[in-house]
């Protein structure tokens, strides 16, 4: 598993590591069962504490994606893949509503905001 952390960003790193984990989960390269690194494994790759991975899994197993067995090891958790996608929709519609507003302040018709979006998404 290849998580990266940004020394330089203002984002902590324990939510670096929530958020790649739930891409991870969410485009199906981890899924329900897969093991995850120890904690400790986990701090010593990335060179972080162990309390910024603890807490990093603690946040992900409150929000239902890891399950935590004691002398076992930490688990993809099963079923909480359309909550996780949901959460995706919202944060989509949150930014597609910015967009749409501020290009009706600009004057820019549909078709112009439609186009844009179609060069984004398809990364032309």
């Amino acid at each position: 598993m290849n998580l990266f952390i940004n020394a330089g960003s203002s984002q902590p790193i324990y939510d670096q590591i929530v958020e790649q984990l739930k891409n991870l989960i969410l485009h199906g390269v981890l899924v329900a069962g897969d093991t995850l690194p120890s904690m400790r494994l986990l701090a010593k790759e990335l060179r972080v504490s162990v309390i910024t991975t603890k807490r990093a899994y603690e946040e992900l197993e409150r929000e239902g994606l890891i399950i935590t067995v004691i002398g076992k090891g930490s688990f993809v958790a099963g079923g909480n893949l359309s909550f996780l996608k949901e959460e995706v929709y919202r944060e989509i519609e949150n930014h597609l509503g910015k967009a749409v507003e501020l290009a009706k302040k600009a004057k820019v018709t549909y078709e112009e905001l439609q186009e844009t979006l179609a060069v984004y998404y398809k990364g032309e």
